[in-house]
């Protein structure tokens, strides 16, 4: 694999990138507040200003982004406003949302959070939903303890699911009604923790790992699992805490990885860094709201 280049850094924790076809990098920062978009030239303009919490990001189809933080939300490009798309469950509003995947029918299964993720709260078990197109919202699974990056199977039968304080990725079966069944272990992490993940053409799930006080590696990075759940690769990463990844460029083997800070350079802080891979990812399906 070779050489990481930094294309941006200084900001707290990134989250949530995604790249589309102009490869424009779309990314969020969970403290510092904001979504951001940067250009190939390196110019970085801000989408949503001072919206915290985004933990994930999905591109929709005919312009726009879906985004997460306290509630999920449709951003519309054009008009350069928000709107709400799931801000309550049962009458209660939602504590928090993290990262989300669209289908090929445009909905988004997104997982919620039931603490402050950032604090030293215990985990309070978690929900995985699915948010469609026309407003209906599906409850899929109970009982996640920390959710987050989710990607689907390239034949679309499989739904990954990271479940941070598990150190473990999770599986499930995806039924024709788009529901799950099955929750089972995926692959269970050597060191550290999965955070964000992207899966690859070949069914390799890539996972950003936050290396946590205690584990035996003394940086986070990126592992690729094989589609039968065993570790294939490892990358090391100048952070403790690698957050997310996501493929682009024309070739999809550009590997976008996204941190909370830089042990190279601490004056860096979450930084965005690219390599590239010898195997394309897989094409991520678009959002359909309106």
């Amino acid at each position: 694999m070779a050489n990481l280049e930094v294309l941006a850094s200084g900001y707290g924790l990134l989250e949530g990138p995604r790249v589309d076809e102009q490869n424009r990098l779309y990314f969020s920062d969970v403290p510092g507040g904001g979504v951001y978009r940067r250009s190939p030239n390196g110019e970085v303009e801000t989408l949503i200003p001072k919206r915290k919490g985004v933990g994930g990001i999905a591109l929709n189809e005919g312009g726009g982004i879906v985004c997460t933080g306290r509630s999920l939300i449709y951003w519309n490009e054009q008009t350069r406003t928000s709107r709400d798309l799931f801000t309550e469950w049962e009458g209660r509003p939602l504590k928090g949302l993290n990262d989300i995947q669209p289908d090929d029918q445009g909905s988004i299964y997104v997982g919620s959070l039931e603490f402050e993720a950032l604090s030293t709260q215990k985990p309070l078990p978690g929900d995985l939903f699915r948010v469609d197109p026309d407003g209906k919202i599906t409850k899929l699974w109970h009982g996640i303890e920390t959710t987050n990056g989710m990607g689907f199977s390239p034949d679309r039968k499989h739904l990954y699911h990271a479940d941070s304080t598990t150190y473990a990725v999770w599986v499930y079966d995806v039924q024709p009604d788009r529901t799950v069944k099955d929750r089972r272990i995926f692959a269970k992490l050597p060191a550290g923790a999965p955070d964000g993940l992207a899966v690859d053409a070949q069914g390799g799930v890539c996972t950003a790992v936050v290396s946590f006080r205690g584990a035996e590696v003394e940086h986070g990075g990126v592992m690729r699992f094989k589609p039968d759940g065993t570790l294939d690769w490892k990358l090391e990463v100048p952070a403790k805490m690698v957050t997310s990844v996501t493929f682009g460029g024309k070739d999809l083997q550009d590997l976008y990885i996204v941190t909370a800070d830089n042990t190279d350079d601490k004056a860096k802080k979450g930084t965005i860094f690219k390599t590239r891979t010898e195997i394309p990812g897989l094409p991520v399906p678009k959002a359909r709201f309106k």
